[in-house]
């Protein structure tokens, strides 16, 4: 068995898989078997047993590092997640027990991410091209920005309703990325999470999308989750 835990990465709404390119390739360059799977978001159930899915191909332990909503599906591992060593949080909702995205998000104003979004016959929940360019991922390049909202994935609007049972983040260990630039989840909200969890924080002047605009401090930090929670090497 690898001394390195395998890493699997949980993309958001409105991305995809993809958006982790820069942090799979220096991982890989580390000797990390990293995954980045696809998430329906139709539902967050779906998108659990979609985790549950991949966390079952894995030889060994694992770190997941989610993104934004990524945050709520690992949270929603809840107590059964026997190999998952470490939960990274990055830019990530952390929810507690009987908690909703929805009644969370009530609490304040709603943010410029979701000023145009739209919300298709389906159910499904769209963000437009300018509040993505100029908003969800503002610090990024606008043409690679676009090409982000080319492959974005629409959130079903029922994962709003969920509501969050006992979190795994009660009996994992965590680490947690706050974005202070972030125009969809306020920073303070961000800390707040962190700080509940017992997460070890850090700081990075980003966008939501801290793994494409910060690669280096994102890797960083799941490097750090993976280290602590290495295997020692055998004889």
């Amino acid at each position: 068995m690898s001394p390195h835990p395998n890493i699997v990465l949980v993309h958001g709404a409105w991305a995809d898989g993809s958006c982790w390119g820069d942090v799979i390739a220096a991982l890989q360059a580390d000797g990390y078997h990293v995954t980045a799977p696809q998430f329906p978001l139709t539902s967050l159930a779906a998108d659990v047993a979609r985790l549950r899915q991949v966390l079952e191909f894995q030889d060994g332990p694992v770190v997941v590092a989610g993104h934004s909503y990524g945050g709520q599906i690992m949270t929603a591992l809840g107590t059964d997640a026997p190999n998952v060593a470490g939960l990274v949080y990055v830019a990530a909702f952390g929810l507690d027990e009987g908690e909703s995205l929805g009644a969370l998000l009530a609490q304040g104003p709603p943010s410029p991410v979701s000023a145009h979004q739209f919300t298709d016959k389906q159910g499904l929940i769209w963000l437009s091209e300018d509040d993505f360019v100029g908003h969800f991922a503002a610090d990024v390049a606008p043409a690679r920005a676009r090409v982000l909202h080319a492959v974005q994935q629409p959130l079903a609007g029922s994962a709003f309703a969920d509501v969050m049972g006992v979190p795994a983040w009660r009996s994992l260990p965590c680490w947690y990325l706050v974005a202070t630039n972030d125009e969809a989840i306020p920073p303070e909200a961000q800390r707040q999470f962190a700080s509940r969890m017992g997460a070890v924080v850090i700081e990075v002047p980003s966008s939501h999308v801290a793994m494409v605009s910060h690669p280096g401090d994102v890797t960083e930090l799941i490097r750090s989750a993976a280290l602590a929670s290495a295997t020692p090497a055998t004889s």
